[in-house]
């Protein structure tokens, strides 16, 4: 959009008030509101905050930063407070007016994908958000099923169906393609796919669904939440990314027709990097505690690093649509992630396996969970790490992650995932007391 198209828009959409989204290290958005009659000077400077007040970006000595409008995300926001019609503008973090922040997430993400585009590709990234949308009391979520609907499920029509049919409706009205919703395998569990897209706008989009959902959750009394694994006993959160190359001419890279499977040499080098990095890159893609709670076996969440042509038991599925539509599904990102920093690790260590060209191990077609450890130790299935510790010390030493998330992210996050490993080991949890109390 450019500028005089935007001034139209703001014009004809009646439009008071414009947020200004950005998002920081942990993955959160924040906004700042300006009166839409201040966008000329934002887009001309930027708009100036205070750095030092956003996790892990700057410190207080430096924290004067700017917000760069990105045009190309111009959006109505659905929902009116007090009448008032607002806009959203996702926007890039700077040090001055003319300095990318390099502690900015969606900037990491830009820089992985401009290595592809030297290499000769164009990437694509499509996620599935999963969700729980839960009871509210007093302001606060209800740990509690909302329903007993389980996958596919039609159920009778009640509020959370409805909340579904509402965020379908207010994510196309704000340009963005929902592909499917419906109830996921868990109780009061749901699950939002939208079309694919470069990875910055998937990232985006990702941000965008979940304002989206927790918006009309909290305006329906409902909660919604992204924790992976909020119960015990039934399947956590996941967010499946499906990624794709393709060639600058427009042809997807991952297929090839005369290769008896479809698959390409390029997809198996992609197959074979994504392998290689899996443990290392877990920290990113799976960022909390509560992660690895959903990575254990018996709830469809993968814990083998493998790869397969359709078997849901490896971290690497490859759907079955070939030509264009060839695709790689990796299945261990959860919804509690950065989405800009998981795509750019996932985009990154793919393309290291085509730039290394190292080799895909042999797909795995038979069901992982049913092996013994003996068995899997012979096929080469490693695990991913046990818990955010585990994690948190493969991408300390992992030279892809720090190069991926740059200095300033590295150290910042590796500091605040070290201060939460910490936090949780030393709390006293219900399950200790009621198990230990006797002792």
């Amino acid at each position: 959009m450019s500028k005089e198209k935007l001034y139209e828009f703001i014009e004809k959409n009646k439009v008071g008030f414009i947020r200004l989204q950005f998002t920081d290290i942990n993955g959160t958005m924040k906004n700042v509101e300006i009166p839409a009659d201040e966008i000329d000077s934002a887009l001309s400077s930027g708009i100036m905050f205070d750095g030092s007040s956003v996790e892990g970006f700057a410190r207080l000595h430096e924290s004067d930063m700017y917000l760069k409008p990105d045009l190309r995300t111009v959006a109505m926001l659905p929902w009116t407070f007090d009448g008032r019609r607002s806009a959203r503008i996702i926007c890039d973090v700077y040090n001055d007016p003319e300095t990318p922040f390099e502690g900015d997430p969606r900037y990491r993400l830009r820089l992985v994908e401009e290595k592809a585009r030297k290499m000769g590709f164009i990437p694509y990234a499509g996620p599935e958000v999963e969700f729980f949308i839960l009871p509210r009391a007093n302001g606060r979520p209800v740990f509690e099923f909302l329903d007993n609907g389980s996958y596919f499920d039609l159920l009778p029509v009640d509020i959370a169906e409805d909340i579904r049919t509402e965020v379908s409706v207010h994510l196309e009205e704000m340009g963005i393609d929902v592909e499917t919703t419906h109830h996921e395998v868990a109780p009061s569990q749901h699950e939002v796919d939208f079309r694919y897209a470069e990875p910055i706008v998937a990232a985006d989009n990702v941000q965008t669904v979940k304002l989206v959902i927790k918006t009309l959750a909290i305006r329906n009394n409902l909660y919604a939440t992204f924790m992976p694994k909020p119960f015990f006993g039934v399947n956590g959160s996941g967010m499946h990314v499906h990624m794709s190359l393709f060639t600058l001419d427009g042809k997807n890279a991952f297929y090839d027709e005369t290769a008896p499977d479809g698959i390409s040499q390029t997809m198996k080098y992609f197959i074979g990097g994504l392998i290689a990095h899996a443990r290392e890159i877990t920290a990113v893609t799976n960022p909390t505690v509560n992660s690895y709670k959903r990575l254990v076996p018996g709830y469809e969440a993968p814990v083998n690093i493998a790869w397969s042509k359709g078997n849901r038991t490896a971290l690497i599925r490859i759907p079955k649509a070939r030509g264009k539509a060839t695709r790689l599904e990796y299945r261990a990102p959860d919804p509690s992630c950065n989405p800009y920093l998981a795509f750019a690790v996932i985009l990154a260590a793919g393309l290291d396996g085509i730039e290394n060209k190292i080799e895909a191990p042999a797909a795995v077609e038979e069901n992982i969970y049913k092996m013994t450890e003996a068995e899997k130790q012979k096929r080469g299935i490693n695990k991913l790490p046990a818990n955010l510790k585990e994690a948190l010390m493969e991408a300390e030493k992992s030279k892809l992650v720090r190069e991926v998330l740059g200095e300033h992210v590295w150290e910042k996050f590796l500091t605040l995932k070290e201060r939460e490993w910490w936090e949780y080991s030393t709390n006293v949890s219900e399950w200790e007391r009621k198990r230990y109390e006797n002792i």
